[in-house]
């Protein structure tokens, strides 16, 4: 079996995420990572809100809360939405709160500056001489240079796009205080990525070596790749701010630098492992997912996080060298980056009141229900949106319908019919066109999963389920079971078996969508779904499932997931629009 380091980007601790990140880079990710488990691999899922960085400092001073104080916040509300949506990490940290990150991200400096990779000098920078304190980027508006708005921030223009050089920022002022700034000269560190370019990156990327990812580069990932590989630049990697991992002792005799948050953040990945790895009571351990060569490293994010995870970090994790220790780092194998999820034809925007309620959400819908809608209109290779027709459509005409409905018209039928057993089958339908087809659906599943196709997955089960309701509708079973002829009545118990055999396949293949849903199905089937359902069963993929035991007890008929009236979901929309147009930014 393999081994698998499966990660998701790290959720910013400056404000609530959404559906739209999650559909993006966490629900995605804990699919794929229970899917490997019940293939019997080795998978270890880490993640963490990343907790340093301007935006954090700026909205902690204007709140008037502790750095501290202002992520523990953020950190807790994003963990709880992942709790409702049963995303399951095996360590969930952050970069302000893991012991040993502050370390490892020195460590990761310390090395590149020995081998070369980092260089320093001095640069203008806008100082506030009010404050006495050098203003990072995200401080300052101004005029962009580009297009002449006006309310232009420090590092990006949200008018024209353009990526700013504060420095050409045109008549800046301080968001703290509102003062005119100055250019004084300070002392920065920057990664040299050309060097580490042609020092293996380059080859890594075009898969010269051992390292190449599984597959083709997603085109989305590729064409963002190949612009920045064509004009790569030294990247600064420290900034004067009062919060964030401080430069390693002796380099910053003021104390007022601390590494820049694009270099720490991706670090987390491996601090949280060491972290995940001395709770366990194995400090060690760590390397057993970082340093071994057979171990895939799969990061999951959304398309704006697709410089740092495919250039920067590998960068930084090749620039390392063997200095660890003697080993190298593995590097990336897969990057399944994703588009952005919108809501209702717009993005999401909290300020604006264009957002859904998570505590309203989960008190009143299913989240097996929320979980596969967002994976059946995932952005993979375009940016898509949730609506809530859509939601319904999903919840009624797939899940209730194609998925619950068989499940209920199989058990109850049995239950009425069969004393709640298993009826005695002798393997007449056992090539019938309709479960030959349910074998190739349901086999497809994991193939797309393997291949991160979370859409095609989703609409390969459905189609399974589909293939179960023409059969059972075409077995017509509330005939046979009344004729006065032995073998019809002999086929309507072949029939039923063979649907509560694939009942119990289905309750295993959807428990990567749907754990809860599965787990209720398993407890419905009684005996023939005795012990959880952690296996994935690939040594029978695309053949019929076996044949079960006659007389085994069956459970109790449930339904699975309820059908949503649209007059609620038209009160849904009416909602969101009264929310976004009383909205102080509308």
């Amino acid at each position: 079996m393999a081994k698998f380091l499966v990660t998701s980007a790290l959720p910013y601790a400056n404000g609530p995420i959404h559906f739209g990140h999650v559909a993006g880079a966490y629900l995605p990710a804990d699919v794929y990572v229970r899917y490997l488990r019940m293939r019997g691999h080795q998978v270890l899922y880490v993640c963490g809100t990343d907790e340093h960085g301007v935006a954090i400092t700026l909205k902690a001073e204007q709140e008037g809360l502790g750095y501290r104080q202002y992520v523990d916040g953020w950190h807790q509300e994003i963990q709880a939405l992942f709790d409702r949506f049963q995303i399951r990490f095996d360590i969930f940290s952050g970069t302000a709160r893991c012991p040993q990150h502050v370390a490892a991200s020195q460590r990761f400096f310390q090395v590149l500056l020995q081998r070369g990779f980092i260089q320093h000098r001095e640069d203008d920078q806008w100082y506030s001489e009010s404050m006495e304190r050098f203003l990072p980027d995200r401080y300052l508006q101004g005029k962009c240079h580009e297009c002449g708005f006006e309310q232009a921030r420090g590092d990006e223009c949200p008018r024209c796009g353009t990526w700013i050089d504060a420095r050409k920022l045109g008549n800046p002022v301080s968001l703290l205080d509102g003062s005119s700034p100055i250019l004084k000269k300070t002392r920065h560190w920057y990664l040299d990525l050309p060097a580490l370019h042609k020092a293996g990156l380059d080859k890594w990327y075009k898969g010269a070596d051992e390292s190449r990812p599984h597959a083709a580069w997603k085109p989305n990932v590729d064409g963002h790749v190949q612009a920045m590989l064509a004009d790569l630049r030294e990247r600064p990697i420290t900034r004067d701010l009062p919060w964030g991992v401080p430069l390693p002792e002796g380099m910053d005799e003021q104390g007022e630098k601390v590494l820049y948050v694009w270099f720490d953040a991706p670090i987390g990945y491996l601090s949280f492992t060491q972290e995940w790895a001395e709770a366990k009571g194995e400090p060690e351990a760590w390397r057993e997912w970082w340093q071994d060569p057979k171990c895939k490293m799969v990061h999951f994010i959304g398309k704006d996080n697709i410089a740092f995870h495919v250039v920067l970090f590998p960068a930084m994790l090749l620039g390392q060298g063997q200095a660890w220790e003697d080993r190298n780092f593995v590097l990336p194998w897969a990057v399944p980056a994703n588009e952005f999820y919108n809501l209702q034809g717009k993005k999401f925007s909290t300020s604006g009141g264009w957002y859904l309620d998570n505590d309203h959400f989960f008190q009143h819908y299913n989240p097996d229900a929320a979980r596969f809608h967002l994976l059946l209109t995932a952005p993979e290779t375009s940016d898509s949106e949730f609506t809530w027709e859509g939601f319904q459509t999903t919840n009624n005409s797939l899940l209730a319908d194609k998925l619950g409905n068989f499940s209920q018209r199989v058990l109850k039928f049995c239950g009425k019919r069969y004393q709640n057993q298993v009826p005695e089958a002798s393997g007449i339908h056992d090539q019938n066109p309709a479960l030959v087809q349910a074998d190739e659906h349901f086999a497809e599943v994991g193939d797309r999963l393997s291949r991160h196709e979370f859409q095609a997955a989703a609409r390969a089960l459905m189609a399974g389920c589909n293939a179960l309701n023409q059969f059972f509708d075409h077995l017509a079973p509330w005939k046979l079971v009344k004729s006065e002829d032995a073998a019809d009545r002999q086929s309507c118990q072949d029939g039923l078996e063979r649907c509560l055999a694939y009942l119990e396949l289905l309750s295993r293949r959807m428990a990567p969508f749907c754990p809860t849903a599965a787990e209720k199905l398993r407890q419905m089937l009684g005996d023939i779904a005795d012990g959880p359902g952690d296996r994935w069963g690939e040594e029978t993929e695309g053949q019929p499932p076996a044949r079960l035991a006659a007389g085994a007890e069956l459970g109790t008929p449930e339904v699975l997931f309820q059908k949503l009236d649209p007059k609620v979901i038209q009160a849904e929309i009416d909602k969101l629009h009264q929310r976004s147009e009383t909205s102080p930014t509308a």
